[in-house]
């Protein structure tokens, strides 16, 4: 199984230059490959197969970055591309701008590129960068790959990916709670209570939704367009923040108290509550981790002890 850890990356400004360079080239890459497929499917009706190493002599900058983040926008690409002729409805590949585009890269482990020593993360072109390793790495991790970004603020973090082999404890005697979406809060469990989102967080969703509309009044290539969009982003990633930090306490408690969880499917959480989504996410790889079990039901029973399902 994986499972990634993020944390705060310090980068000096040398090192904050190659990781500038390399969104640089990243975005740059997508673009030109994505520019040659569909110019050569047109003229053909075939996918272009290109790769970086095809563009590194007419484009010798690509040569100062790291060759395996240009590695992954060519499978990023390739797997978008096939995606959408594969599948009625999926969207076609779209270029990257400067302004818009996320900001980020990701790089492999191969032959020992990558690793973490004391407080620091030897990330290959870039060297050994100070991290806030505010959590342990867990013995028997293996590390698959790291991706380096940028927020709005300008601070930068490494996702890292570690594959590991789930631990399979005692199993203790056996308690069940029984979940269900809750359209006025995260979920209502079993005995009928609802969980609902914080107030901090409501504040910072009400203030998202005010500064986007006012975004949306505002005449677009003006400055003060440009301004208020970096603002409406801050904030919505505080947002983001704030919700996946609840999301996870919230998955942490349910995780640590029952070895069964119960979760009811209904229309009514088919994709129209994120927060719900990524809450069923993160409980499923927790209670996996620790050798429990997540059970998709049809419906709850009021018996703990009664339930049927498929477990995930």
């Amino acid at each position: 199984m994986n499972k990634a850890y993020k944390f705060r990356l310090y980068p000096n400004d040398i090192q904050q230059s190659v990781i500038e360079k390399t969104f640089n080239c990243v975005r740059f890459m997508h673009n030109k490959m994505l520019t040659d497929k569909i110019k050569y499917y047109f003229e053909t009706g075939k996918t272009l197969k290109n790769t970086p190493a095809q563009y590194k002599k007419e484009f010798p900058f690509l040569k100062e970055v790291d060759s395996l983040a240009l590695a992954n926008v060519q499978m990023n690409l390739q797997t978008a591309f096939n995606t959408y002729f594969s599948k009625p409805g999926m969207l076609f590949p779209r270029f990257k701008t400067k302004k818009r585009c996320r900001k980020s890269y990701t790089t492999n482990c191969v032959n020992g590129n990558i690793v973490i020593s004391g407080d620091t993360i030897k990330l290959p072109k870039i060297g050994h960068v100070k991290i806030n390793l505010h959590r342990a790495i867990p013995d028997g991790y293996k590390l698959k790959s790291v991706t380096v970004s940028r927020d709005a603020k300008g601070n930068y973090y490494a996702s890292i990916l570690f594959e590991y082999e789930p631990v399979e404890p005692e199993i203790p005697p056996e308690s069940i709670i029984g979940l269900a979406y809750s359209k006025h809060g995260l979920y209502t469990d079993i005995n009928g209570k609802t969980v609902m989102y914080p107030e901090e967080l409501e504040r910072t969703a009400e203030k998202y939704r005010r500064e986007k509309k006012r975004l949306s009044h505002m005449k677009k290539g003006s400055k003060n367009r440009e301004k208020q969009r970096i603002k409406t982003k801050r904030i919505i990633e505080k947002l983001e923040r704030q919700r996946t930090d609840f999301l996870h306490k919230q998955s942490r408690q349910i995780a640590n108290a029952y070895d069964r969880v119960c979760v009811k499917e209904s229309s009514g959480s088919s994709g129209s509550d994120y927060g719900w989504t990524l809450f069923k996410m993160f409980l499923q790889y927790k209670l996996n981790d620790a050798g429990k079990k997540l059970i998709k039901v049809d419906e709850l029973s009021p018996q703990k002890t009664l339930y049927s399902g498929k477990a995930v």
